[in-house]
Formats: structure tokens, C-alpha cells, sequence
């Protein structure tokens, strides 16, 4: 068990370490839509590449939920094989959200340095799909709204 000063630095290390290891400009929040966000997510458990739909209009979130929907099977054969879309994600704080998303398939904890490099590479294949599939589509998911 890590006391929360150990566990925060934990944390820490691991996104500094990434940074590090791959120094990349990644797209995450430049996608110039409001509340749609490409995310790194890690924790005790389980690390993941999202897509997060977080607009504070939940029209907008429907809109844009609905146009990536209508390009999941190109999603899926193309570029994210393993990609789940969710219209019902629940955050950690409890709130709900639409979130497409890739989970990491190997054992990981944020805690054990022993799973980092495994999940750093899936970050970035994943990742990189991703971008390359909304640089491709962007025209197309940005008529949503």
C-alpha cells in the first residue's frame, strides 16, 4: 500500500517518464471543438487512449457521439481494432460522459514501474491511430456542430 505523497509521486514520475521517453506534441485538447478531448488515462489498475465528450451542452455531446458512431466501422477496420464506444461512462467523480475509447489489454498498475514501458508503447500506437483518423475525418466530425 503507497501513502498519498508516495502515490503522487508515483503518478508523477510516470507522466514525466512518458514525456521523456517520447517527446511528442501530442493532439489531445487542440482538436478546436469544445469538451472533445483525446486523453492519456492511467491508475492503479488500468491505463486507456480516449476520446472524451465533456461539451457543457449535452446536444453538442450527442451530435458529435452520434457523427463519430456513424464512422465506428471505419474507426474499427482502419485504424482501432479494440476501440469501445460508450455512451455511458462513468468517471471516477461520477460524472457521465460519452467516451470512445481503446483499453491498455496488459497487466498494468501506475504503481509498478515493471508495467510502464509496455503501456507507454500501447500510448503511443494507440494514440497516433487516433490522430490519425481525426486528421483524416476532422471536416467530417466537425459538421456535427
Amino acid at each position: 500500500m503507497f501513502s498519498k505523497e508516495e502515490s503522487a509521486r508515483l503518478r508523477k514520475e510516470f507522466w514525466t517518464s512518458f514525456g521523456k521517453s517520447f517527446p511528442r506534441k501530442w493532439l489531445l485538447y487542440n482538436t478546436k471543438i469544445k469538451g472533445f478531448a483525446f486523453k492519456f488515462q492511467a491508475d492503479r489498475k488500468k491505463a486507456s487512449v480516449c476520446l472524451d465528450f465533456e461539451h457543457p451542452e449535452e446536444i453538442a455531446n450527442e451530435l458529435l457521439y452520434d457523427q463519430l458512431l456513424s464512422l465506428k466501422n471505419i474507426l474499427e477496420s482502419e485504424y482501432l481494432p479494440e476501440v469501445i464506444f460508450d455512451d455511458n461512462f462513468e468517471l471516477d467523480n461520477h460524472k457521465i460522459i460519452r467516451r470512445i475509447y481503446v483499453p491498455f489489454d496488459k497487466k498494468f498498475s501506475i504503481h509498478n514501474k515493471d508495467t510502464w514501458r509496455d503501456c507507454y508503447e500501447f500510448y503511443v500506437e494507440t494514440m497516433t491511430q487516433f490522430e490519425l483518423f481525426f486528421y483524416e475525418y476532422e471536416d467530417f466530425i466537425k459538421q456535427a456542430i
